[in-house]
């Protein structure tokens, strides 16, 4: 009798993560390139047996969690603020706090992704929702193309990180971490980034001898504020109901979009049509989302077996065992994978590999979590694709070419922040430490 002898652990950790990158290259969906790696590994002479059984045990498994249920939420939330015309209220709402200042339709335009992060989570929906009206209006007050791409592209990374957030949730329920918690770890990074980008785009704007905007006028910013306030109201009744205890993060997402309906529908601003439109669409991406996420637990079940988060562990504690030396290493191979993976894809797949390393080193999850997002947001507008840099295409009228080289300068304020965040833990733990324990 033959015997096929067993596969060296380097060799397996090298055809996993290949055959995956293979299949993901050549446009195969991740979920199925994540079950259809998983199955050819347990096929090879690798000491795994094929058992159809715990796949389908793991694919349900996978999604029976209360967390899973926050997805279509936030969601659908995201898309009925732009469906019902509350982004350009919050726009205008913050264009007449800031516009007086030299540059200040510049501050616009992150005061504003700051505000709509705190009901979309999705970079792509403040990008697709803000980013049209966001250009327009910088390049109607003649500021370049480069300044106005640059501005409206890397601002809509702080989506993802000021909660509520999908790709923070998505962490959460793989990492087995409270969502609330990483909710909460994500207000000061987001609200980092918004100042090292005003900061930023301050010295260009001097540099370049751009004037001052309109007059401050109160009655503007009260007439604005009025428009808005009910929209402004959002991530007051997130944050707060989360932190008075009343709601899970998962509740409150469905308060914010019964109050939202209620809200677009008692003025107008939203017919059956559009919501069954938004609902419909929402659920698509919503099944998208489940799928993955059972697909990744069966990916990650087979590199446990596989012993691939030891070698991995092994691998990173050989070079260094200090907790900020690893995040810094686990950092840089991020931002790679970022440039050619999706955040979600990414999330899925090394999220599992990652935490033994981090507890290993003890690193803290809630802060390894938002560091990995804000991390892998960095891809978003990264080329070859960067999903942000394809949006702005569309939405502006610029070519893809002239958006990557606006977005390029902006790297610096966004790696900065993620630096700031690895050296100064506390930016993360701080808030839900505090209120949480």
């Amino acid at each position: 009798m033959i015997t096929i002898p067993l596969l060296d652990p380097v060799v397996l950790a090298v055809l996993f993560l290949g055959i995956l990158l293979v299949l993901y290259g050549i446009g195969t969906p991740i979920a199925i390139a994540m079950l259809a790696t998983s199955i050819i590994m347990m096929a090879l002479p690798t000491g795994i047996n094929f058992n159809s059984v715990i796949i389908n045990s793991r694919l349900f498994n996978g999604i029976n969690s209360f967390g899973m249920l926050a997805f279509p939420f936030y969601v659908l939330l995201g898309r009925l603020m732009n469906t019902s015309g509350m982004t350009e209220r919050l726009f205008d709402f913050a264009s007449a706090l800031v516009s007086q200042f030299r540059g200040g339709i510049v501050y616009v335009n992150i005061l504003a992704s700051i505000i709509f992060a705190g009901m979309s989570g999705l970079a792509l929906a403040d990008a697709a929702g803000l980013g049209r009206i966001e250009y327009a209006v910088m390049r109607d007050h003649g500021y370049d193309k480069d300044i106005a791409i640059g501005v409206t592209g890397s601002s809509s990374m702080i989506g993802p990180i000021i909660p509520p957030s999908v790709p923070i949730i998505l962490y959460a329920i793989l990492a087995e971490q409270s969502i609330g918690q990483l909710f909460l770890g994500g207000i000061l990074p987001g609200l980092l980034l918004g100042l090292l980008l005003m900061v930023f785009v301050t010295v260009i704007i001097f540099k370049r001898g751009y004037e001052r905007g309109d007059p401050f006028s109160l009655t503007q910013v009260m007439s604005t504020f009025k428009e808005a306030i009910l929209a402004i109201f959002i991530p007051v009744l997130i944050i707060g109901g989360i932190l008075g205890g009343y709601f899970t993060a998962t509740e409150a997402g469905a308060i914010a979009v019964v109050y939202v309906t209620v809200l677009a529908c008692v003025f107008g601003e939203l017919n059956l049509g559009d919501f069954l439109d938004e609902a419909r669409d929402s659920m698509v991406e919503t099944f998208s989302l489940t799928f993955i996420i059972a697909s990744a637990t069966v990916y990650g079940l087979v590199a446990l077996q596989l012993r691939l988060p030891m070698l991995l562990t092994d691998w990173v504690t050989s070079v260094s065992t200090d907790p900020t030396t690893v995040l810094f290493l686990i950092c840089a191979l991020l931002l790679v994978i970022g440039t050619f993976m999706s955040v979600t894809a990414s999330i899925t797949i090394l999220t599992p590999l990652l935490i033994p390393v981090i507890e290993t080193v003890g690193i803290d999850p809630i802060h390894f979590g938002i560091v990995m997002v804000f991390t892998l947001m960095i891809g978003v507008v990264t080329p070859p694709f960067g999903a942000i840099l394809f949006v702005l295409e569309k939405v502006t009228d610029a070519s893809l070419e002239e958006v990557i080289r606006s977005i390029i300068p902006y790297y610096i304020p966004m790696v900065l922040a993620v630096i700031i965040l690895i050296l100064f833990p506390e930016l993360v733990t701080y808030i839900p430490n505090n209120i949480m324990g």
